[in-house]
């Protein structure tokens, strides 16, 4: 009777989690778990989360499945474990999680696999819950659920305005995603569709609070990023080059991947918003002639 309340009690947490044993198997999946990650319970148990499922990578895009994972390294020490990562969902796109990490011991006090409890840290971008609150549709891009061109022109000409009163600089992003009509044509319409739902949510997950990404038309996007330097901008812009082409969609079994090209430039003081527009999707077909998946920079 003890045993089947605490089980419900797992079952109904707010947090994912789930068990492994000693050869990484998983064994337990609570509904938090399916949620969260997008796998129903059938689909994980008896998996190892490596198996193309969870493939947790940190916030510079390292594979932690490879080195520094917590499980790993909470049965090999008995120790706790937390840690900051991304995981993989299984509509393609990467979540922010929380993980904790602990040791599941027998009687005897040997180790016998361990528990990890995650919860979803994924940040809602400030301009989109105003846009939520206030119903306005009109700013939201549908597929994606990002911010549309109409937004973003708004928030351009905003900002360029605040940069040239009180000198706040911010940098500009521009990415098209490579080959994406060949995608179209091999895989159909809603495949694609998947990719940009993808693309838009991995970009908006990697975002802070008061970044701005936007679907400008068909698959290019833009991003805008205040107080920043030219460093801290190149960045940004390679994590999220990295972070696209580290996630992937799964159809029919088969492990479908894109890249992105980017253009990366800091506003200027005698900028009009089209002279941005044109010199930061110059930069981004720089980079697709050099061979497409990389960041030109005019810094």
């Amino acid at each position: 009777m003890e045993n089947l309340f605490y089980e419900k009690l797992v079952e109904n947490l707010f947090d994912g989690v789930y068990y492994v044993d000693l050869d990484n198997v998983i064994t337990y999946w609570n509904r938090a778990a399916e949620r969260i990650t997008g796998y129903a319970r059938e689909e994980v148990l008896g998996s190892r989360c490596s198996d193309n499922i969870l493939r947790h990578i940190d916030a510079e895009g390292n594979e932690l499945c490879l080195a520094g994972c917590p499980l790993r390294a909470s049965r090999s020490d008995g120790m706790i474990h937390e840690a900051d990562v991304f995981l993989h969902h299984k509509a393609g796109h990467r979540v922010p999680v929380t993980v904790r990490v602990s040791p599941i011991r027998d009687e005897g006090g040997a180790v016998m696999g361990a528990v990890e409890v995650f919860s979803d840290n994924s940040k809602r971008l400030d301009v989109l819950q105003e846009i939520e609150s206030l119903k306005q549709e009109a700013y939201t891009d549908q597929l994606t659920g990002v911010a549309n061109r109409r937004f973003a022109e708004m928030r351009l000409h905003g900002w360029m305005e605040e940069f040239r009163a009180f000198e706040v600089p911010f940098g500009f992003l521009f990415m098209d995603i490579d080959r994406f009509k060949s995608f179209n044509d091999t895989y159909g319409h809603n495949i694609g569709d998947q990719v940009l739902q993808m693309v838009g949510h991995t970009i908006s997950n990697l975002l802070r609070k008061l970044d701005v990404v936007a679907r400008w038309g068909g698959e290019e996007f833009i991003v805008l990023v205040p107080n920043v330097d030219e460093d801290k901008l190149g960045r940004i812009a390679e994590r999220i080059r990295v972070f696209i082409e580290r996630s992937w969609l799964t159809v029919n079994g088969k492990h479908l991947f894109v890249t992105v090209s980017i253009g990366c430039t800091m506003a200027a003081k005698n900028d009009s918003v089209d002279v941005l527009v044109q010199r930061a999707d110059s930069l981004m077909y720089k980079s697709k002639e050099g061979g497409r998946n990389r960041i030109t920079t005019d810094f």
